[in-house]
């Protein structure tokens, strides 16, 4: 059993899947943001893949990849790191990027380096279903690695259950059809379509991401899946952090509305 498929098995609710850019704020900080963030108390944990050209990410996200990329990172890095950090950690990993990234780097090479170093599963929002499922589908698959994809409000009942059929791991609820970035409170309006959600009865697991920043976000989103996604926020309080692990463990507290004890 995967990682993540554990994870959810054991835990239903309240999970906290925060999403950093690797090589950011510098081209070392990999090892320490996923152990700081596991300490914490973060419960799954997506590294984004920077990328020149990322569609689906916001200003936050874009600029801390704009500075990963000046850093040097690089996916052989990327990969070294997390090799290395695997073997402290049982922490479930999802690398989140791009599936142009994926090509230049080489479709097997890429998922059999995956299965090596220890990640498991896969976020590429820019791979279309009808691509993964005839070309792609059983070479992850055979990598041993979930993949999990998107929904957002638009889109449609049959589509939903598609994914919902193709989803290893859980499925990616977007909060509303705008590009990744904190926002403040969640409307009625998102309410709605998560309860809409909820009423189909989809096989997989689901987590809330886009606009989730604060306890209140975090506690509503919870309240209608298993668990959310934070990541601009996290990545502006690593912009000027002194102190990685004591900067991750104010921010984690922070979300899940526990007082901080470093």
């Amino acid at each position: 059993m995967s990682r993540i498929k554990k994870l959810f098995q054991e835990k239903k609710e309240d999970i906290l899947n925060i999403y950093f850019t690797a090589g950011f704020p510098q081209l070392d900080s990999t090892e320490a943001v996923i152990l700081s963030l596991e300490k914490a108390g973060a419960d799954l944990i997506e590294v984004g893949m920077p990328y020149s050209d990322p569609l689906a990410d916001g200003p936050t996200i874009q600029q801390s990849g704009q500075v990963a990329l000046s850093n040097g990172m690089t996916l052989d890095i990327l990969f070294s790191q997390i090799e290395s950090t695997r073997q402290k950690t049982e922490i479930p990993l999802v690398l989140m990027g791009y599936f142009n990234q994926v090509m230049q780097y080489g479709e097997q090479q890429f998922f059999d380096r995956c299965r090596e170093v220890g990640i498991d599963g896969l976020i590429l929002p820019d791979l279309p279903i009808y691509e993964y499922e005839t070309f792609y589908q059983d070479m992850i698959e055979q990598a041993g690695l979930d993949i999990s994809f998107l929904i957002t409000p638009q889109t449609s009942e049959e589509r939903i259950l598609k994914i919902d059929e193709l989803t290893r791991g859980f499925l990616y609820m977007v909060s509303n059809s705008s590009i990744t970035g904190a926002k403040k409170g969640i409307s009625d309006k998102q309410v709605a379509y998560f309860n809409r959600i909820n009423d189909m009865q989809l096989k997989n697991p689901r987590l809330i991401g886009f606009g989730i920043s604060d306890n209140e976000t975090f506690s509503t989103a919870c309240q209608y899946a298993n668990g959310a996604i934070i990541g601009s926020a996290y990545i502006n309080t690593l912009k000027d952090s002194k102190d990685i692990r004591e900067t991750t463990l104010e921010f984690v507290k922070m979300v899940r509305g526990e007082s901080v004890k470093v």
